[in-house]
């Protein structure tokens, strides 16, 4: 900040900041792309009022504006969690940003009427202000994209444990049905889902349905393989059903080893198989006996 115009926009930060706060909210409030529904008007205010705390902080240490120095460490500190707070409430990257391009208009206005006479003093003063705000709506917009990302992972992940139930058939018998692709993705969560009802329950067979996957590849065919390898691991032996005519050319054209896996056409043959080899009785229908 240049020398002659850092204690005009210090003491603006400082002596005037609750009319700045007063001003800024309103505009903020009065914009189109205000989301009340999603922020009250005592946390938008709260929020703005840490801000320009921690602004007019860094404004007097002497700070420079290259947002990167220790002086806007609480700076960055707060404007990440804010980021982060917003990607979780649905707010967009664009509003993010204008909560703190929002601020510019009414801080304009007051170095105007201060020093409005000083062409040059003006300008120079715009011009610092204007890159330490820019600067910090990159920084947040790039930390809510970060925290955005991260919540849709987070959602992607819990479809994929609901796309991947694992049920009890029997006791000691449960069967993981798959349906739709299978990527590296995907397989850790269907081996995590599985390896864990394996303990739950006690499992001694799992029955991996593979009827609704579409196309079995060699990247497929390896995960199904060690779904299994890790099932045994467990304790469990591990059945692969569903296998049509058309994927059992494809393995063997492939040349996947499947010779030590237990493989049946359909869920309920490998289902048989699995009371037989637990010497389970199904109880009989009545009228039956």
């Amino acid at each position: 900040m240049p020398p002659a115009a850092a204690p005009t926009l210090r003491a603006i930060l400082s002596k005037d900041q609750n009319e700045l706060l007063a001003e800024w909210l309103q505009a903020q409030l009065s914009a189109s792309t205000v989301r009340a529904h999603l922020m009250r008007e005592t946390e938008l205010r709260e929020q703005s009022r840490e801000f320009l705390t921690l602004l007019q902080r860094a404004v007097a240490a002497g700070a420079a504006e290259t947002f990167e120095g220790p002086e806007w460490a609480s700076m960055r500190e707060f404007l990440a969690a804010a980021s982060r707070s917003r990607a979780q409430e649905g707010f967009t990257a664009t509003e993010t940003a204008i909560f703190v391009l929002s601020l510019k208009r009414p801080l304009f206005e007051r170095l105007r009427g201060d020093i409005g006479s000083d062409a040059r003093l003006l300008a120079d003063a715009l011009w610092h202000i204007t890159t330490i705000l820019d600067r910090a709506a990159l920084y947040v917009t790039e930390t809510f994209l970060n925290a955005r990302e991260s919540v849709i992972q987070s959602q992607q992940r819990e479809l994929l444990e609901l796309s991947t139930p694992v049920v009890e058939l029997w006791h000691s018998i449960v069967a993981l049905p798959l349906i739709g692709t299978l990527d590296s993705e995907r397989t850790q969560v269907v081996m995590e889902s599985l390896l864990q009802k394996i303990v739950e329950t006690g499992a001694t067979i799992a029955i991996i349905d593979i009827t609704g996957v579409p196309t079995v590849d060699t990247l497929v065919a390896q995960y199904l393989l060690k779904t299994v390898a890790a099932a045994r691991l467990m304790g469990a032996d591990c059945f692969i059903s569903g296998i049509r005519p058309q994927i059992a050319q494809t393995i063997v054209h492939l040349g996947v080893d499947l010779r030590d896996v237990t493989t049946k056409a359909t869920l309920a043959d490998a289902f048989m198989l699995a009371l037989r080899r637990t010497q389970a009785k199904l109880p009989q229908a009545a009228g039956n006996s």
